[in-house]
Formats: C-alpha cells, sequence, structure tokens
C-alpha cells in the first residue's frame, strides 16, 4: 500500500504515467484517486493518459484510459484534429524548445536509419501530442522521463532529461521525482534513472 501523504502533488502526474508503462493497475487506480484528492486537473491527468501511447503503445494507453473512465466517466477533452501541415510547424517548434542546438543533429541522425520515423517524430511526437496546450511542456517532459526511467530507454531518456533542463528543472528536482519511483516495489528504476542523471550533471 503506497503512503499517500508522502507522494508530492508536483509528482502524481509523472507517478500516474509510470504506473500505466508498467501496467501497475491496482497502483494507476490509486494514483488516480490521490490526483483527484489533490483536485489535480481531469484535463492534466487525461493528457498525461494519452500520451502515454508514444512510449508505451496503443494497447497500453487503451487499457490506462479505461481505468480513468470507469473511474471519472466522462472527464476527458477532445480537440479538433489539424492538417498534416501546421502539425508538423508546430511539431518543429516544441522539438526545438526541447533540443535547442541539438534539434539538426537528432533530426538528422534519425533520418538515416528512418526518413518516416523522423517525419513521425516530429508531426505524430512533437506536434500531434507534446504541443497540445491541455499540460505544459515541462510537465509533459517529467511524465516523460517517468516513463523512459521505468521502462529503461537510456538514450531517450537522456535526451529529455536534457530537454528537461533547458526548459529550467532543475537537476535537483529531477533527482527527488526519480528517487519517488522506489514505490514501485523495485530499486532498479531509481538506479537506472540516477546513473543516466548523473552523467548529464557530471
Amino acid at each position: 500500500m503506497i503512503r499517500k501523504e508522502k507522494i508530492s502533488t508536483n509528482f502524481v502526474l509523472p507517478l500516474i504515467a509510470a504506473a500505466s508503462v508498467l501496467r501497475k493497475d491496482k497502483l494507476l487506480k490509486l494514483l488516480l484517486l490521490l490526483a483527484n484528492e489533490k483536485k489535480i486537473s481531469w484535463n492534466k491527468i487525461y493528457e498525461t493518459l494519452l500520451q502515454s501511447y508514444l512510449f508505451a503503445g496503443f494497447p497500453s494507453a487503451l487499457i490506462s484510459l479505461k481505468i480513468f473512465n470507469d473511474l471519472f466517466p466522462g472527464k476527458k477533452k477532445v480537440n479538433n484534429d489539424l492538417s498534416i501541415k501546421t502539425l508538423k510547424i508546430r511539431g518543429e517548434k516544441t522539438c526545438k524548445k526541447i533540443y535547442e542546438d541539438k534539434y539538426d543533429k537528432l533530426i538528422n541522425n534519425v533520418k538515416t536509419f528512418s526518413p518516416e520515423l523522423a517525419d513521425w517524430l516530429l508531426i505524430e511526437g512533437y506536434g500531434k501530442v507534446l504541443s497540445r496546450k491541455q499540460l505544459s511542456l515541462k510537465d509533459r517532459e517529467l511524465s516523460i522521463i517517468s516513463m523512459l526511467t521505468v521502462l529503461k530507454f537510456e538514450d531517450q531518456l537522456h535526451s529529455h532529461i536534457s530537454g528537461a533542463l533547458r526548459l529550467g528543472v532543475k537537476a535537483e528536482y529531477i533527482k527527488s521525482l526519480i528517487n519517488s519511483f522506489k514505490i514501485f516495489g523495485s530499486i532498479s528504476y531509481t538506479e537506472f534513472g540516477t546513473k543516466v542523471l548523473q552523467k548529464i550533471i557530471a
């Protein structure tokens, strides 16, 4: 059983993201109820779960969003679709905020092994999902850091921790967030995330 009083309000959304991709559904339900107790916006919770499909796939996101809907029916936000051109333009803008001078290197690197993924990264990832307004870019990055840490994707985690730091998130804050992953019953998540963070700030 989690000690709810020990969980910072600031960490609830990232922990929801991590629980969803780990398929820890009982813990996810408890965290969703905790988010409700702490009066965290429905839209923020919904967006946190929605973007998980980029990192854990549609099956995982479908399960998590169904759990959310079962607990809180009707609490969701629907946006109108945008054109692919518009999605790519805003995706480029958002991606550049995160990667800054590393942007061209990122896109060119992905293009070397998959031109399609380079486009989809901008259109789908950064344009369609990360540019949505219901959740701040900092909050999105913290949830992404959480998912990538517990899934143990080192290169991507390195990129998104670096991106969060560029957005003004403090290293100590990220360290505290990573330390909170002990609630998932394994020290390995915290050890993995801490190792990647230390490489960046060394």
